[in-house]
């Protein structure tokens, strides 16, 4: 049995991991789904939610269990990175689903293009908008847009700060990017992975969209489920 902690991207709340988190539990795992401060039921929050108390989400989330799974979405992989030196020795192992382990000093606004210090407005995740980033949720946008929640400006412009480079073993999974690309980035440093440690990873592919949460929910279940 394996406790789960699941972090969700941006824009988006615990509830994303929902046909995740069921076959995990009915599998007989203990599986915990974060809303970060700011987003889904806890929008009341966004004025005070940043990047350090998005870590502190994480780490509440993990309680006081004294080994866990720390499972990060996109921008999630930022918050858990940084968890991971809060929970000393207790965590088993980290997954970053379409992301991956960035050095200290990195913001997400490094990698987008945000309009301005302003919550940063949910896309369309319509298919037709972007057959690539968005594959597999045909049929699905507006459900996704109806739930998702701006997100806080100030978590996307904070640097993470990071003490001990040392990471568990670290499974990365691949949805957006090939196997021979991660590889590719990987070898030329590129900041998805500099942090890496490259003494213990794992890469799987599994090719959909950027959310496969909702692409290929069952899969990303199985694949979780057999670390």
């Amino acid at each position: 049995m394996t406790n789960f902690i699941l972090v969700p991207g941006m824009w988006l709340g615990g509830w994303a991991w929902d046909a995740v988190a069921e076959p995990l539990r009915a599998a007989g795992h203990d599986v915990t789904a974060v809303t970060l401060g700011g987003l889904a039921e806890r929008r009341a929050e966004a004025g005070a939610a940043t990047l350090e108390s998005h870590i502190e989400d994480v780490v509440a989330a993990a309680g006081d269990r004294a080994a866990v799974t720390l499972v990060g979405h996109s921008y999630g992989g930022f918050p858990v990175r940084g968890a991971v030196e809060r929970l000393p020795g207790r965590v088993s192992r980290v997954v970053y689903v379409d992301s991956g382990p960035v050095p200290d000093g990195t913001r997400q606004a490094d990698f987008s293009d945000p309009a301005g210090e302003e919550d940063v407005a949910p896309p369309s995740f319509d298919p037709a908008d972007d057959p690539a980033l968005f594959a597999g949720l045909e049929g699905r946008s507006a459900w996704i847009r109806e739930r998702a929640t701006p997100h806080p400006w100030a978590t996307v412009a904070e640097p993470l700060r990071l003490r001990a480079p040392e990471q568990p073993p670290t499974e990365l999974v691949l949805n957006t990017f090939t196997r021979a690309a991660v590889e590719g980035m990987i070898a030329a440093g590129h900041p998805f992975f500099a942090g890496l440690d490259r003494r213990a990873y794992r890469l799987h592919e599994l090719p959909t969209g950027h959310w496969p949460m909702f692409s290929r929910p069952a899969d990303l279940a199985a694949l979780l489920g057999a670390l």
